[in-house]
């Protein structure tokens, strides 16, 4: 069974930092595709990031670009999203989920962690 954990939420003041965690199982993690997502109160679901482990290709929203990257460690069917400089407006839950390849819309991925609270305060 496909499963996602995810780690490293938490309350932070603007301009800190977190590494979130997602953990996974139950696939061929080399041949998957790992988005970040965040969905803030009142707001929809957005990308942050994506990777792909396959070639190790990465996207960011700009929101984030220059602030969060994101990086996979294959030998720990692990992804990390390392934040930055955060910001107010980045609080959010955040969730990874799993496809084949990035550029799907959040609603097309097959498989969702948890998700985990990301709170900046000013």
């Amino acid at each position: 069974e496909v499963r996602l954990v995810e780690s490293g939420g938490g309350l932070v003041q603007a301009g800190g930092s977190l590494r979130l965690s997602c953990e996974a199982s139950g696939l061929n993690f080399a041949d998957h595709a790992i988005g970040w997502f965040r969905q803030a109160p009142g707001k929809g679901r957005e990308e942050v990031s994506c990777i792909e482990t396959t070639d190790d290709v990465t996207s960011y929203a700009d929101s984030v670009k220059g602030r969060f990257t994101v990086y996979s460690d294959i030998a720990k069917n692990t992804v990390y999203l390392e934040m930055n400089n955060l910001k107010v407006d980045d609080t959010a839950v955040y969730y990874c989920a799993v496809e084949t390849e990035c550029g799907f819309d959040w609603y097309e991925y097959d498989y969702w962690g948890q998700g985990t609270q990301v709170t900046v305060s000013s």
